[in-house]
């Protein structure tokens, strides 16, 4: 009696280490399929905070998105100017640009100079009614920034 009982617990944790696994690479492969680079044009001190205005470059590894929204979060919750409508088409295998403004803490603008990489979450409108959200840390291009 004891043996079944611990086979179906032992297939019970096969079972769901497997669906999270399927989870997991689903999830990755959403947000693996937009890569790109970022730039800094223009820097503006606010006090304890700073607007930037960044020029993305977005390149669309999978089938044709619509992106409605661009959020900036890179801490625990993205700030009031962390976040904007936007909508950018990047067909199936292309690129898009654009260039977006944000409001961020000093203290995060500070790290992205010593090198972490901004988190971009993106609001895709997907086939149908279907909307998905799909996370991108993009990659400098350069380090001469717009004053």
């Amino acid at each position: 009696m004891k043996s079944k009982i611990f086979r179906m617990c032992n297939y019970l944790l096969v079972v769901g280490g497997l669906f999270g696994f399927a989870i997991q690479s689903a999830q990755a492969s959403a947000g693996s399929q937009i890569s790109g680079s970022y730039q800094v044009v223009q820097k503006t001190d606010l006090g304890s905070q700073t607007r930037v205005r960044l020029e993305l470059h977005l390149i669309n590894h999978g089938p044709a998105i619509h992106i409605q929204g661009l959020t900036l979060w890179d801490f625990s919750h993205p700030d009031k100017g962390g976040t904007q409508a936007c909508s950018i088409v990047v067909d199936a295998g292309a690129s898009a640009d654009t260039t977006q403004e944000f409001t961020i803490q000093q203290s995060e603008y500070q790290l992205w100079q010593r090198g972490l990489r901004p988190r971009f979450v993106l609001r895709i409108d997907g086939p149908g009614s279907t909307k998905s959200t799909a996370v991108v840390r993009l990659e400098r291009v350069s380090k001469q920034e717009a004053k």
